[in-house]
């Protein structure tokens, strides 16, 4: 599906409010309600639109320390268990397989340094193939987000974030 100047209007109006009425986006978009409602289907459709869900105060429900947590696996072969073991942990939000000293970077929610503590050494270590891991614990957080940078220019053109390609005469 081939993204316009409209679905970017969408996608951006939702990333603020996913509740928005059609009627709302509708108006926003100069649309009518059941044309605004199309064209959130069709980006769901296209899988560009994955989900609406709630975002929860993790502060309000006591998850009060981030971590983030370096992880250093021995042997290739651990790779597949390790990621089936992350995947079911509750405390990990996010995990990428990385370039450089590490394999990967785990961001991790826990109460208090005491889950932390029990996640890494209990959990973690525990897991087959984890040789090492290092943590670091976030003090303040100045941004997070879950919005992603939408301009039609960039979404169409894979070649403008940076790596142009020019002909020199």
């Amino acid at each position: 599906m081939a993204v316009d100047t409209l679905d970017i209007k969408i996608l951006n109006l939702m990333m603020n409010n996913a509740r928005i009425s059609w009627k709302e986006l509708g108006n926003e978009l100069g649309l009518s309600a059941p044309a605004a409602a199309e064209r959130v289907h069709q980006l769901q459709k296209a899988g560009i639109i994955e989900s609406f869900t709630a975002n929860v105060s993790a502060e309000s429900m006591g998850l009060h320390v981030i971590a983030f947590i370096a992880v250093n696996i021995d042997l290739p072969h651990h790779r597949t268990g390790f990621l089936e073991s992350i995947k079911i942990l509750e405390e990990v939000q996010e995990c990428h397989h990385i370039a450089g000293d590490d394999d990967y970077l785990l961001k991790i929610r826990c109460r208090d340094n005491k889950h932390i503590d029990f996640v890494v050494n209990d959990v973690l270590k525990g897991i087959p193939g984890v040789i090492r891991t290092r943590t670091t614990i976030v003090l303040s957080t100045a941004k997070e987000t879950i919005r992603i940078p939408l301009k039609l220019e960039e979404t169409n053109n894979p070649q403008s974030s940076g790596s142009h390609n020019s002909r020199e005469s």
